[in-house]
């Protein structure tokens, strides 16, 4: 199935000599491939190589955006989102966990596509955190890409459990049932931005310390002790370490 999609094929011979640098040689086989990157990887390439290519028709002729950063934001948020709930002890049995981190940040591609002129106005202001975007965009649209993005996905009949983290991957605390994905993306999307990949937007990095004080580290892991906070932490930024590669692939 993979030798059938060149697109999916160049993304994987890509990114097992990314990752795996040290091989003694290229890896050009695709069997070869998948025995070094697993199954788990795969399927999180092919989840994002299609949802990618149809985002990049969405945003259609809007160029003057570093898109590629978007991407890697994105795919590492998707990364990220499930290794938060898989350290948070929280089991998938789909893809949901990925694929939420994956596309939270549609409204942003949404509002190219609709808003051109006021997107353009929104990327040449300065935006210091992510209530700042958020503000900015409310400011000159009326909605934020939160809610643009879950308004477009439940228009393409995307289910609760996907819509509702998108709705409120910055307010974890108002997701209800659905607060404990909300919550897993709020986190990896500070993570990743901790990593150096901060999407469209110049936002500034945050350390590890500032994690815990988020709405979605509270649902998630609530008050620990300090010793089971380290180690948790420490889980987490190691999850960081190899994301930078990982996406040099992926993207």
């Amino acid at each position: 199935m993979i030798r059938r999609d060149p697109s999916l094929t160049s993304r994987l011979l890509k990114l097992v000599n990314s990752v795996f640098f040290g091989l003694s040689q290229r890896v050009n086989n695709i069997e070869e491939a998948i025995f070094y990157l697993g199954l788990r990887q795969i399927r999180e390439l092919a989840l994002a190589t299609p949802i990618i290519e149809d985002f990049e028709k969405l945003h259609g002729g809007f160029k003057n955006a570093p898109w590629q950063q978007l991407w890697r934001h994105s795919i590492g948020c998707g990364i990220v989102t499930r290794e938060v709930l898989s350290v948070a002890g929280v089991p998938f049995d789909d893809d949901t966990d990925y694929i939420v981190g994956l596309v939270h940040n549609v409204g942003k591609i949404v509002t190219a596509s609709v808003f051109p002129t006021e997107f353009t106005q929104m990327l040449e202001r300065n935006a210091a955190t992510t209530e700042d975007v958020c503000a900015i965009e409310r400011e000159l649209i009326g909605w934020d890409h939160a809610r643009i993005g879950a308004h477009y996905l439940e228009k393409h009949h995307l289910g609760p459990e996907i819509v509702q983290p998108v709705r409120w991957h910055n307010e974890p605390q108002e997701a209800g049932d659905y607060s404990v994905s909300a919550a897993a993306v709020q986190l990896s999307d500070h993570m990743v931005r901790t990593a150096g990949i901060a999407g469209l937007e110049s936002t500034e990095a945050v350390s590890p310390d500032a994690w815990v004080r988020l709405p979605g580290w509270s649902i998630l892991f609530g008050q620990r002790p300090e010793a089971e906070t380290s180690r948790i932490l420490e889980a987490l930024g190691s999850s960081l370490q190899r994301l930078p590669r990982v996406l040099k692939g992926m993207v």
